[in-house]
C-alpha cells in the first residue's frame, strides 16, 4: 500500500473538516439525526470542487422533492401498508426512470428525489402525524452536509477541473492526430481501429466531464461554450476520418496508385498535423486551397473515379478546417484560462440531450428497484419486524446507486462484502469508544483517524467504491447514537436490516436487472439504425453535431462492452462507425435536396429507400441491398451531376450520394438473432406477472 500524497491527504482533510462541521452545526442547532449531516458531506465530497458544486446544486433540489413526496404520500397511506408499498414503489421506480435516462448531474436530482423518499417515508410510517415534522429534519440535515461540504471545497484550497479538462482536451487532440496520420499514411488497420476506439472514449469522457465546467471555481467556468465547440469539432472529425480512409482505400483497389499531386497532399496535411500545436492556420489555408485546386469538375459525363476524387478532396478540405477549428479553439481555451476574454464559437454546440438514452434498460432499472422494496416490505409487514424499514430503504437506494451499469450486481457486492467489513470498527467505536466520550471536541478527535484513513482512499479512483462502503456502513451505525438505541441489541438488529436490504438488492438485479454485455452492444447498435430510419425519413433536415455527438457517444459506450462481449471481433463497433459516416450522408442530402429542385425527385426515392433498409436492421430483420436500390442511388448521382455546376448544396450531395454507395454497396446481411422488440415484450410480461402477484393483496384491502 502506497503512502498518501499530499492532494490525497488535503481532499481527506477538507472531506472530514467538512463533515465535522456538519455533524457540530447539526447537534448546535438541536437536529434528531446529526449523524446523517455528516454522512452527506462525505457522500457529496468529490476531488473537483466544480463537481462537488454541480452535484450538490441538484442533490438540494432532489432531496427537497423527495420529501415533499413523503409529507403527501404517508398520511394518506400510512394505513394501508400495501398500498403505501405500491405507491413508494412507483415513486421511486420513475425518479429512477428519469435518473437513468438523464446522464448528466441532472440525474442526482431524480435519484435523489427517488430514494429520499423511501429513507424518509419508511421510518415514518408507524408515526404518520408527524412525518412533516421527521421530513423537515431529514431535509435540514442532508442539506446541512451538503452545504457544508460545498463551502469548504469551494473555498479551502479549491482544486479546479481546469488541469485534468485540459489533459483531456489535449490527449483528444493527439489521439485524434494519431488517427489521422495514420489514416493518411497507409498505416495497419489494426492500429487505425485502436486509433478509433480510443478516441471514441475520449470524445464520451469529456462530454460527461464538461457538464461540471460550468460549476468550476477556476476561469474555465468561463470558457465552457469554447469547451462544449471543441467537443464538437473533435466529435466532428470522426465520421470525416473514417470517409477519407474509405475514399483512399476505393481509389487505390485493384493495386491502383493514387494519383502523385494527391499523394503529395496527403503527405502535406500529415506533416502539418503532426506539428501539433505549431500547426498555423496560414498553412491550414494552403492546404485548403491545394485540394479544391485538385477537385475535378464533376458533370454527367465523369467517370467514378472522379467522382471518388472530388469526394476525398471534399472530406480532405472538411478535415483540414475541423482540425483547424479544433487547434484555434484549444489555443482559445489556453488563453481563457489566463483571463483574456473569448470570442463566441463559430458552431453552436450540441446540447447535453445529444447523449444515448436507452428506455428498454431504465424501465428495467425501475422495474428491478420496485422489486426490490415490495420484497423487502413483504418480509417487514409480515414479520412486523420493527427494523424492517432500513431493510426496505436500504434497497431502495442500492438499487439506484448503481442502476446505469448492465451488470450491478459486482458493485452492490462490493459495497456489501465493505459493509459488512466495517461492522467491527463500528461495533468498537459505538460500544466501545463513544461512551467514554464526554464532549464534541472528543469525538471529533475519535473519529479523525478513521476518517483521515478512509478519505485517503475515497481519493484513489482504484478503492473509491470500497473505502465509501466502509464509510457509509461506520457512519449509519454511528446514527444509533442519535436515537439513543446504542446497545448490542439494536447494533445488530440495524447490521442485519443493512445487509439484507443491500443483499435483496444484488439478488433481485441479478434476477431482472442483469443483461450480458453482448446484449448491451446489440440494444445500442438497434438505436444507431433506429435513428438513421428516422433521419432517412424525417421531412426536415436535423442538426448534423447533435447527431454525430450521439453517434460518437454511442459508438464510446460500445468500447467497454465490447470489451467483455463474447465475440472477439470489432464487428460491431466497424459497423458504428460505417452508421456515423452514413447518418452525416443523410443529413447533408437532406439539407442539400431543398437547394436542388431539379434532382429532388430522384433524391427522394433515395431517401424512402433508406429508411426502408434501416428499418429492416432496427428490427434484425434481413437488410439485403438491391440492385434497384443502388440504381436509385445512381440514378440519383447522376440526377446531381447534370445540375448547374458551382452550387455548394450540389457538391454535399455528391459527396452524399458517393459517401451512401461506398457502405450500402458493401453492407452485408443481417441474421435475426435476437429482436430488441422481444426485450421490451418481456418486460412487458414480467410487469405482468409483478402486478399478478400483488393484485390479491390490493382485492383484499
Amino acid at each position: 500500500m502506497k503512502l498518501p500524497n499530499v492532494r490525497e491527504s488535503i481532499f481527506s482533510l477538507k472531506s472530514y473538516l467538512s463533515a465535522i462541521m456538519a455533524l457540530y452545526l447539526a447537534y448546535s442547532m438541536g437536529l434528531p439525526r446529526p449523524f446523517w449531516a455528516m454522512t452527506t458531506a462525505y457522500v457529496v465530497a468529490q476531488p473537483w470542487s466544480g463537481a462537488v458544486r454541480s452535484k450538490a446544486l441538484y442533490r438540494l433540489a432532489g432531496t427537497f422533492f423527495g420529501s415533499a413526496a413523503t409529507v403527501y404520500l404517508v398520511p394518506r397511506l400510512s394505513n394501508s401498508p400495501v398500498v403505501m408499498t405500491a405507491a413508494m414503489v412507483l415513486w421511486v421506480g420513475a425518479c429512477l426512470y428519469l435518473s437513468v435516462l438523464d446522464r448528466t448531474p441532472r440525474s442526482y436530482l431524480f435519484m435523489l428525489a427517488g430514494y429520499t423518499a423511501a429513507m424518509i417515508g419508511f421510518p415514518s410510517v408507524t408515526a404518520p402525524a408527524l412525518v412533516f415534522d421527521t421530513a423537515l429534519a431529514r431535509v435540514e440535515e442532508i442539506s446541512l452536509g451538503i452545504v457544508c461540504a460545498t463551502l469548504i471545497h469551494s473555498i479551502v484550497l479549491p482544486r479546479g477541473l481546469a488541469p485534468a479538462m485540459t489533459l483531456m482536451l489535449d490527449k483528444a487532440v493527439r489521439d485524434a492526430r494519431n488517427w489521422m496520420h495514420d489514416t493518411l499514411s497507409g498505416q495497419a488497420t489494426e492500429q487505425k481501429d485502436r486509433d478509433r476506439r480510443v478516441l471514441a472514449n475520449d470524445i464520451t469522457q469529456l462530454r460527461l466531464m464538461s457538464t461540471h465546467v460550468p460549476f468550476d471555481t477556476s476561469n474555465l467556468r468561463w470558457t465552457s461554450g469554447a469547451v462544449r465547440a471543441m467537443q464538437d469539432q473533435i466529435a466532428a472529425l470522426t465520421p470525416t476520418v473514417s470517409a477519407v480512409e474509405d475514399r483512399m482505400r476505393a481509389l487505390q483497389a485493384g493495386g491502383q496508385p493514387l494519383p502523385e499531386p494527391v499523394t503529395a497532399l496527403l503527405a502535406d496535411i500529415s506533416e502539418w498535423i503532426n506539428a501539433g500545436a505549431q500547426a498555423t492556420h496560414e498553412t491550414a489555408v494552403q492546404l485548403r486551397a491545394a485540394a479544391t485546386q485538385l477537385t475535378p469538375a464533376i458533370d454527367s459525363r465523369s467517370s467514378w473515379r472522379d467522382v471518388l476524387l472530388a469526394s476525398l478532396m471534399t472530406r480532405l478540405r472538411e478535415l483540414v478546417d475541423t482540425y483547424d477549428e479544433c487547434l484555434a479553439l484549444r489555443r482559445e481555451i489556453r488563453a481563457g484560462l489566463a483571463g483574456a476574454p473569448l470570442r463566441a464559437p463559430r458552431s453552436k454546440p450540441a446540447p447535453n440531450a445529444a447523449l444515448h438514452r436507452d428506455r428498454g434498460m431504465a424501465l428495467l432499472s425501475a422495474l428491478a428497484a420496485g422489486v426490490a422494496i415490495s420484497v423487502c416490505c413483504a418480509f417487514w409487514i409480515g414479520t412486523a419486524w420493527s427494523n424492517g424499514a432500513t431493510a426496505a430503504l436500504m434497497a431502495a437506494i442500492f438499487s439506484c446507486f448503481f442502476a446505469s451499469q448492465d451488470n450491478p450486481v459486482p458493485g452492490i457486492m462490493q459495497f456489501l462484502t465493505y459493509t459488512v467489513y466495517s461492522i467491527p470498527l463500528s461495533a468498537l467505536y459505538l460500544l466501545g469508544i463513544m461512551p467514554a466520550l464526554h464532549s464534541f471536541e472528543m469525538l471529533a478527535l475519535a473519529m479523525l483517524p478513521t476518517t483521515f484513513v478512509l478519505g485517503i482512499f475515497i481519493a484513489r479512483p482504484a478503492t473509491a467504491g470500497k473505502a465509501m462502503a466502509m464509510l457509509f456502513g461506520f457512519l449509519g451505525t454511528m446514527a444509533l447514537q442519535d436515537t439513543n438505541t446504542a446497545d448490542i441489541v439494536s447494533f445488530i438488529d440495524t447490521q442485519v436490516a443493512q445487509c439484507m436490504g443491500v443483499a435483496t438488492a444484488a439478488i433481485i438485479a441479478a434476477i431482472f436487472r442483469t443483461v450480458s454485455a453482448d446484449w448491451s452492444a446489440r440494444r445500442i447498435q438497434a438505436a444507431n439504425w433506429k435513428e438513421l430510419e428516422t433521419l432517412a425519413s424525417s421531412p426536415r433536415a436535423p442538426s448534423r453535431h447533435t447527431y454525430a455527438a450521439r453517434m460518437l457517444d454511442r459508438i464510446g459506450l460500445l468500447q467497454p462492452r465490447l470489451a467483455l462481449a463474447q465475440r472477439p471481433d470489432d464487428l460491431v463497433a466497424a459497423d458504428a462507425l460505417k452508421d456515423l459516416r452514413v447518418g452525416r450522408d443523410i443529413t447533408e442530402l437532406q439539407r442539400a435536396r431543398r437547394h436542388l429542385p431539379m434532382a429532388e425527385p430522384a433524391i427522394q426515392p433515395v431517401l424512402d429507400g433508406l429508411a426502408r433498409f434501416f428499418h429492416a436492421r432496427s428490427a434484425w430483420q434481413v437488410g439485403e441491398k438491391t440492385p434497384e436500390f443502388l440504381a436509385q442511388i445512381d440514378r440519383a448521382l447522376a440526377s446531381v451531376a447534370a445540375t448547374p455546376p458551382g452550387a455548394a448544396a450540389r457538391d454535399r450531395a455528391v459527396v452524399a450520394l458517393v459517401g451512401l454507395r461506398r457502405v450500402l454497396a458493401r453492407a452485408g446481411l443481417y441474421r435475426l438473432v435476437w429482436h430488441p422488440a422481444l426485450f421490451d415484450l418481456a418486460l412487458f410480461v414480467v410487469l405482468l406477472y409483478g402486478v399478478s402477484l400483488i393484485s390479491p393483496y390490493l382485492l383484499q384491502r
